[in-house]
C-alpha cells in the first residue's frame, strides 16, 4: 500500500501537493546550507510509494526540519536492524539545576555510541525552540531568560542521549535556544561575561550540527562582546571567523549585510564611525543585489529598517546631525508596530540628534515615547540610548521639560527595576 504516513504527514503540514512539498524541502536545503540538493516531485512520489527507498542522511534532516516528524513516522523503514537493548533510566547522570546566571560547562560527548532518546527528540526540542524565538518578542527578558536557560540545559542533557539525524536536528534547535540565550544575556539584561560564556556554548551546538550559518550567526553576536568593550581587534578576528561560516554555508544577502552592520556597529563604538560608514554603505550594495540564498526561518533580527538603524546611529555619532536625523525619522516610520524594542533604541538616538541640535523640548518629547514603550517592552540596550541621551541635556537640566523626564527615569519603580537589572 502507498505510504499514507508521508502524505498524511505532508497534509497536516500544510503541503497539499507533492511539489509543494518538493519546494519546502528545496527551500530548506538551502536555509540549512545543504548545497546542491534539489527535491523533485518525481522524489517526493517516491517516498509516498508502496515501497519507499531509506532517504541518504541529508533528506532524513529535510524530512525532519520541514514535516516535524521523527523520520520512523514517515512510513520509512531502515534497511539495517536498528534495535538495541533498553538502557535503564540510571545509566545517564543526574543532572543538578543551575542558577541562570552561572557560566555552564561545555557539550558533553554522548554517553555511550547509541542513542537512549527516540527519535522524535530533535523535533520535540526544536518545536519549544521555536516558540521561544516567537515569545522574545513580546515577554519580559527576566521572566524568558530562566525558562531558555532551562531549556538549553535540557537540550544539553538529550544530545549526549541522541544519535544519527536526531542528534543534528537536535543539535541546531540546541544551538538556536542557546543563541537566543545569549542575545537576551548580552542585549536585554546587559550581562556580557555571561553571553560570551553562552556563545561559545552555542557554537558547539553548532558544531555538533554542521550548521555553518548558525556557526556565523553566534560567531558574528560575541562580537558586539569585545566591540562594545573598545577592543576592537578582538571583535575583528571574530567577524573574519563569522564571515568565513557565512561563506561556507552560503549566506543569503540579508545575512551578508547583517555582518557588516555587526562589524560596522563595534567600529563605531570603538570609535571609528567613518569606517563604519562605508561598511553600511556596502551593506545596503548587498541589499541591494540580493541573492539566491534564502534566509533561515532563526535569522529574525535584521532587515533593511533595521539597516537604517544602525546607519542612523552611526550618523549621529560620526556628528552628521541632519543625516542622522533623516535616517531615523524614516526608520521611525517604518519599524512595524511588534518592534518595540527597536523603537526604544531608534527614539534614544532621535533625542540625542535632538540634543545635539540644541532642541531640548523635542529631544524630551521624544525620551517621554521611548519610555513609554520601555514600560511595555523593557529593553536594556534601548535604556542605555535614552541615558546617553538625557546625558546630552545635562545643559539644561533644569528646565521643566528635562525634570519631566527625570521624574519618570528616577521613579521608584524605574530606579528600582534598574537596579534590580
Amino acid at each position: 500500500m502507498p505510504n499514507t504516513a508521508l502524505k498524511a504527514a505532508r497534509q497536516a503540514a500544510g503541503y497539499a501537493s507533492q511539489q509543494a512539498l518538493a519546494d519546502a524541502l528545496t527551500r530548506a536545503a538551502r536555509q540549512l546550507g545543504l548545497n546542491g540538493i534539489v527535491v523533485s516531485t518525481r522524489q517526493v512520489r517516491r517516498w509516498e510509494s508502496d515501497t519507499p527507498p531509506w532517504p541518504n542522511q541529508d533528506y532524513q534532516r529535510l524530512l525532519v526540519h520541514v514535516l516535524h516528524r521523527p523520520i520512523e513516522e514517515l512510513g520509512f523503514h531502515a534497511p539495517w536492524n536498528r534495535s538495541r537493548p533498553a538502557t535503564p533510566p540510571t545509566s545517564a547522570p543526574p543532572v543538578q539545576p543551575s542558577a541562570p546566571t552561572t557560566p555552564r560547562a561545555a557539550l558533553p560527548r554522548p554517553y555511550g555510541s547509541g542513542g537512549t532518546q527516540p527519535g522524535t527528540v530533535g523535533a520535540d526540542y526544536a518545536v519549544i525552540t521555536e516558540a521561544h524565538r516567537r515569545l522574545y518578542l513580546s515577554t519580559a527578558p527576566a521572566a524568558l531568560h530562566p525558562t531558555v536557560a532551562a531549556h538549553a540545559d535540557l537540550g544539553t542533557v538529550l544530545l549526549g542521549e541522541t544519535d544519527g539525524v536526531a542528534r543534528r536536528v537536535l543539535a541546531a534547535a540546541l544551538a538556536e535556544s542557546l543563541l537566543l540565550l545569549g542575545r537576551i544575556e548580552f542585549f536585554d539584561l546587559c550581562r556580557p561575561t555571561a553571553a560570551d560564556a553562552t556563545f561559545v556554548r552555542a557554537l558547539q551546538a553548532a558544531g555538533e550540527a554542521d550548521d555553518c550559518l548558525l556557526g556565523a550567526a553566534i560567531l558574528a553576536h560575541s562580537a558586539f562582546v569585545p566591540g562594545w568593550d573598545g577592543r576592537i581587534d578582538r571583535a575583528r578576528e571574530r567577524m573574519v571567523a563569522a564571515r568565513t561560516y557565512a561563506r561556507r554555508a552560503p549566506a543569503s544577502a540579508e545575512v551578508l549585510a547583517w555582518l557588516d552592520a555587526v562589524e560596522a556597529e563595534c567600529l563605531t563604538r570603538c570609535g571609528d564611525p567613518r569606517s563604519a560608514l562605508a561598511l553600511l554603505r556596502h551593506a545596503e550594495d548587498v541589499l541591494a543585489a540580493g541573492s539566491s540564498a534564502l534566509s533561515p526561518d532563526w535569522f529574525t533580527w535584521f532587515s533593511a529598517v533595521r539597516l537604517r538603524a544602525f546607519r542612523g546611529n552611526t550618523e549621529l555619532l560620526a556628528g552628521l546631525i541632519p543625516q542622522a536625523r533623516t535616517t531615523l525619522e524614516q526608520t521611525l516610520a517604518e519599524l512595524p508596530d511588534t518592534d518595540g524594542k527597536q523603537r526604544v533604541v531608534v527614539l534614544g538616538d532621535l533625542a540625542a540628534v535632538e540634543a545635539a541640535a540644541r532642541k531640548p523640548e523635542q529631544a524630551c518629547a521624544l525620551l517621554e515615547q521611548a519610555l513609554d514603550q520601555l514600560a511595555v517592552t523593557w529593553y536594556a540596550t534601548g535604556m542605555e540610548r535614552v541615558r546617553e541621551a538625557r546625558r546630552a541635556l545635562a545643559q539644561w537640566q533644569d528646565s521643566a521639560a528635562v525634570q519631566r523626564v527625570d521624574d519618570r527615569l528616577y521613579s521608584w519603580s524605574a530606579t528600582l527595576s534598574s537596579l534590580q537589572r
